[in-house]
């Protein structure tokens, strides 16, 4: 279980849950619609009648984590940390595989496209409102062909073409071995809501 908690927010988290009063309170951490774009990661207190059989137990020196089972590698590479500024202080959670879990080189093809869209490709295309998904595999005699869909911003963006080869389709055959080229599903003649300057 590869999850950081920084000191920082160990100390905070001590304090929230003093303040509980309950004997033996802890925090747990888990990931609601794991594996989509909607992923939340989140903490709870945790009492000790709350915890469950199969839940996964970090004892730190101040707290005790519980991690939800079906949630681990969703939370693999997480960190809580807890950041103060002139406001106060903030704690922020990062979980980079909440979205789609950890794969490795031998995860399914689509499993490792998927991954690399989310967690490389996606987050520069939010900046315009785009988002990139894989539709399906496509398997031809050299290798295979992903077959990716541009929606938000990107659907009826005339930079569209250039993004999908200069910058998608150039990441994913670098990182996912077997890919030989993307095509794009998304009519492009559709430019409502298209990003411009």
């Amino acid at each position: 279980m590869n999850i950081t908690v920084t000191e920082s927010a160990e100390s905070y988290l001590a304090e929230l849950l003093e303040k509980q009063n309950v004997e033996g309170i802890a925090v747990r951490m888990f990931v609601t619609q794991p594996g989509t774009p909607y992923a939340e990661t989140c903490l709870a207190y945790c009492r000790p009648e709350e915890v469950v059989a199969d839940d996964e137990l970090l004892e730190l020196t101040k707290v005790n984590f519980y991690f939800e089972h079906n949630s681990l590698p969703y939370l693999e590479e997480a960190t809580v940390d807890y950041a103060t500024d002139r406001m106060g202080g903030q704690l922020t959670i990062k979980a980079p595989n909440a979205k789609v879990p950890k794969v490795s080189a031998d995860s399914p093809m689509d499993e490792q496209i998927t991954y690399v869209l989310y967690s490389d490709i996606n987050p520069g295309l939010a900046s315009h409102g785009g988002e990139v998904k894989l539709v399906e595999l496509v398997e031809e005699e050299a290798g295979h062909i992903a077959i990716l869909q541009f929606g938000g911003g990107c659907q009826g963006c005339s930079a569209v073409d250039m993004t999908l080869k200069d910058g998608v389709e150039k990441t994913l055959i670098e990182r996912v071995p077997g890919l030989i080229g993307v095509r794009d599903v998304t009519d492009h003649s559709v430019r409502d809501n298209a990003y411009y300057k």
